[in-house]
This record gives structure tokens, sequence and C-alpha cells, in this order.
């Protein structure tokens, strides 16, 4: 066995770390496979003399290849679901490879990792889910261990989420609402969705009119509206301590639904699609 052929096998033990890694990073298969090949070719043209743990290396190379990247894609302004990764042929393999993988990550993680600002998204999975040591991700971010102990740390509390507003109880009574609102429009269960509903409740969407508020103050029309739209995809989350939900096909946030509830009804459902308010919103997971 040559040189560059003990390169290639020692390479590919790694790969499927690194690969849960850049994906974690980055949110795509495509962009994930991508940073994972500029390892490799960064690792055969280097070779690796010199490099006493070959898997620390790669995670380094990788974790800066996926910082570049999310670097430049915030540059250039968050792209649209439809857009991102427009330019790459996506076949059934690849779509059901990257449901799988979002399902292992898990859904509401990767929603929340995706409102994280790139040096604490590096920070946060490196070290709370890869377990590597802090004066490493200092040395990838070109700053102290202790900065990256913050990035860290400010990146769990958003992922965590905020405590509730309201107490244990009142917040577990909220969950319920909206779990039952979601199921509801899942199963397509009209009557359902029109009992949780207040009769006077309003809905609210920023996206039909651009720069303000579409309004629907009609609870049977509402409730034929969560039938057919984005409520049947939503998935029950966190926002901003309070119990909601977010649309986000494999982990990427396209939309949140804020509710309003008194006495075990709904009174206002407000749908946030503005891609620089849902930067903005605090998002956490609720454990299952």
């Amino acid at each position: 066995m040559d040189d560059q052929e003990w390169l290639a096998q020692s390479f590919e033990s790694h790969r499927e770390r690194l690969r849960g890694v850049a994906y974690r990073m980055l949110g795509s298969l495509h962009e994930a496979d991508d940073a994972v090949q500029e390892g490799w070719l960064r690792l055969s043209r280097s070779g690796a003399e010199g490099i006493e743990n070959l898997g620390g290396w790669l995670t380094t190379v990788v974790a800066r290849v996926c910082l570049d990247m999310l670097r430049a894609r915030k540059s250039r302004g968050e792209e649209a679901e439809d857009a991102r990764g427009a330019t790459r042929d996506h076949t059934a393999h690849d779509a059901e490879q990257e449901a799988l993988l979002a399902d292992s990550v898990g859904l509401a993680m990767m929603v929340v990792l995706d409102t994280l600002e790139p040096a604490e998204r590096l920070a946060f999975v490196l070290h709370d889910l890869f377990a590597v040591p802090f004066d490493e991700i200092g040395r990838i971010l070109d700053r102290s261990s202790m900065a990256a102990r913050q990035l860290a740390s400010r990146a769990r509390r958003r992922v965590q989420g905020r405590a509730p507003k309201s107490d244990a109880a009142g917040f577990r009574r909220q969950r319920e609402v909206v779990d039952a609102f979601l199921a509801a429009a899942r199963r397509g269960d009209f009557e359902a969705l029109l009992a949780l509903l207040d009769p006077n409740v309003v809905a609210r969407s920023d996206r039909f009119v651009p720069g303000g508020a579409a309004e629907v103050r009609d609870a049977r029309v509402i409730a034929e509206r969560a039938l057919r739209g984005g409520a049947r995809a939503a998935r029950l989350a966190s926002i901003d301590g309070m119990a909601g939900a977010v649309v986000a096909p494999r982990g990427r946030l396209l939309m949140v639904l804020r509710f309003t509830i008194e006495n075990d009804r709904i009174t206002a459902i407000d749908a946030i699609a503005d891609p620089e308010q849902l930067r903005q919103l605090p998002l956490g997971i609720i454990e299952s």
C-alpha cells in the first residue's frame, strides 16, 4: 500500500464524523459534503507528515471551511429555502439522506442552530456535540479559550430556550393547547381546530402584506387556513419562552407561529416569515 492509498483509507475512517460536524455547522447535506471534500483535498496536498492526531487535524480543517461558508452566507444575506443549493441537483436519494440526517440530529436542534451567529454555532457544535476542547476551538476562531467558552455558553442558552414567562403548570397547559391545535391540523379535523379557537380569535401574518400584517378575525376562516397552510407542517417549539411552533423543512426555518392563549383557548396567532425577524426570535427546544 503506497502513501496516498494509506492516506485515503485513513481519511475514510474519519469521513462520517467529519460529515456530522459539517452538517450540524451548515444544515445542508450538499454543503457538508463539499466541506468534507475540501478537507480531503487539503490533506492529500499536504500529506500526514507531522500530524500527530489526524482526526483532530481534519476536524479543525473542516470546521474552518464551514466557518468560512457560514460567514460568506451571512455576508450575502440568508437565502430562501428554495434558493439554497439551487445550483445543485437534488436526487430522491439525496433528499432521503438529508431527511434521515436531520431526523438524527433533531429538527428542533437544527432550527435553533440556524439562528446562531457563525462563531457561536461553531463553538457550540464542536464543544457540546463533539467534545472538542475550548483551546482548539479558540485557535480555529482566532480567539482565546475563554472567549470560545463564552460563545458556547451563549449558544447553549439559545438552544435551551429562555425560562417560561409563566409558571411551569401554565407553560405545560400552553404546550398542550398548541400541540392539540397542530395535531388537529395534521389530521384535518376542522371541528377540533374550531373548538380550540376563541370566537374572537385574530390571526396575523407578515407573509402577504410587505411591511405590514394581514389580519383575519373569523375563527372558521382561520381553521380552514390551518388545514391547508403552514400549521399542517408545523412542529412544537419554544418561542421566546412561550409554547409555539415552527415550520422548518429539514431544519431550515421558514416560519414561526406564535400563539396567545387565554382560558385554554387560542385568542391570537401570529405567523412570522420575515427572515430578519426570524433571526432575532429566541427559539428553544421543547423536549418530547
